[in-house]
């Protein structure tokens, strides 16, 4: 039977599955056919990834502190981003978990102009999710404009993929 918290994790796991597929995809190519930038996006592809990837980390670790510090941005490495992504969905299924028993509380402090949110599931949970597909997105239109393939990351081959099974 369907529940709540199986509709977020499912999403969550197919948050997971479509950059794990995207880095996938990628490392099938020459790099330098995907370097390049096009407007409108956040930047080239390797930098829009690695930047997907470091703000998914950072939205987990606002779950556990109000006001984290910042990490480094980390070198584009695809097999490096692979294993944060894996490690990141590790962390969603756990604070998923909290989610559905009650026990997650999260806030994010106030930064500069900003008051901050108390509290803020909900807000790091669907602006992981935003976040992560706004820039899947970006890359996908950034391939294309390039004259690549552009992998299929909706919900239906997702579904098709990892769920009809069940």
């Amino acid at each position: 039977m369907t529940s709540p918290a199986s509709v977020l994790r499912d999403a969550f796991d197919r948050h997971t599955w479509a950059t794990l597929l995207m880095l996938d995809y990628l490392a099938t190519l020459d790099p330098t056919s995907y370097e390049a930038g096009i407007g409108g996006t956040y930047g080239p592809i390797p930098e829009t990834l690695v930047h997907l990837v470091a703000a998914d980390t950072r939205y987990l670790d606002r779950v556990e502190d109000p006001d984290p510090p910042r990490p480094a941005d980390e070198p584009f490495d695809i097999g490096a981003l692979r294993t944060q992504v894996q490690d990141n969905a590790a962390r969603w299924a756990d604070v998923l978990d909290r989610l559905e028993a009650g026990t997650l509380g999260a806030r994010i402090g106030p930064r500069d102009d900003d008051p901050g949110y108390d509290p803020a599931e909900t807000l790091l949970v669907l602006q992981a999710l935003h976040h992560a597909d706004d820039h899947r997105a970006q890359v996908c239109s950034t391939l294309g404009a390039l004259g690549l393939e552009v992998p299929d990351l909706d919900v239906w081959s997702f579904w098709d993929d990892q769920r009809r099974s069940r």
